[in-house]
């Protein structure tokens, strides 16, 4: 069963960058579709990025088009996102987690039998 463990996260000001990294714990996200989500203090979880296994398809949400960019490294096992020109509104907990596609410009939903790891907080604050 595959297991995520997401880093990176961190306190920035306005306008910083962080790069948040999504590394398997226990099994290979090779294979896989793979998604960061966020999740803000008293609202839904949002999808922010996503990217197909081979790196020939990405997503990213409205909010972060031209300021975020999702990669992998199938050698390293790992998936990044490049937060960049953050904004208070980027603040939250940070998911990364397995998906079920990822294909003519949208992201499938999380598989009910993937659980989530603790994330990674990101705050963005002056």
């Amino acid at each position: 069963q595959l297991q995520l463990v997401e880093s990176g996260g961190g306190l920035v000001q306005p306008g910083g960058s962080l790069r948040l990294s999504c590394a398997a714990s226990r099994g290979s996200l090779n294979v896989y579709p793979i998604g960061w989500f966020r999740q803000a203090p008293g609202k839904e979880r949002e999808e922010v990025s996503c990217i197909s296994i081979n790196s020939d398809t990405t997503t990213y949400t409205g909010s972060v088009k031209g300021r975020f960019a999702i990669s992998r490294d199938n050698a390293k096992n790992t998936v990044d996102l490049q937060m960049n020109s953050l904004k208070p509104e980027d603040t939250g907990t940070y998911f990364c987690a397995r998906v079920y596609y990822v294909q003519h410009g949208s992201c499938g939903t999380i598989p009910a039998v993937f659980s989530l790891g603790q994330g990674t907080q990101v705050t963005v604050s002056s």
